[in-house]
């Protein structure tokens, strides 16, 4: 099952240190599109479900650099428990176990212009502050760069 963790810079550099995501159970987001519905359109709504998820770790971390992180990962389904189901096609999930390194397929992180944005809707999650931002994608072998520039 294809997973959208939301994390943190600094919990990306952990994993890097660790070789894997800690933190069981760890919350996530997958998509489940409606019959005839449009699994990206899923898909894109689940990676903003966890950036929003995302935000609220960022506000558990006053250090941390103020940019939404979301994770992508293919993990086994009999280690994905269902929590529940939002109407747009996006099920809140627990991964019951760490995920390596290598099941990791993506990373998503706000650009420098998000961060005024990412700062407001940390501190007023209802505000949408941040919505108007997309994520960038970055691949796996990346992810190392983006934490050496952002968390140094």
């Amino acid at each position: 099952m294809y997973v959208f963790l939301p994390s943190t810079v600094p919990a990306l550099a952990a994993l890097l240190d660790e070789g894997r995501l800690e933190g069981e159970p760890l919350t996530a987001f997958t998509a489940e599109p409606e019959p005839g519905g449009d699994p990206e359109e899923a898909e894109y709504e689940a990676m903003y479900a966890a950036a929003e998820e995302s935000l609220r770790l960022l506000a558990a971390d006053p250090r941390a650099p103020r940019r939404r992180v979301v994770l992508t990962a293919e993990m086994p389904d009999h280690i994905v428990e269902h929590q529940d189901r939002h109407g747009d096609g996006v099920a809140r999930v627990s991964v019951r176990a760490s995920i390596p390194y290598k099941k990791l397929k993506a990373a998503h992180v706000d650009d420098e212009r998000a961060v005024a944005d990412v700062t407001k809707a940390v501190e007023d999650p209802g505000s949408g502050a941040a919505d108007d931002h997309e994520l960038l994608w970055f691949a796996v072998q990346e992810i190392r760069y983006v934490v050496e520039d952002l968390h140094g």
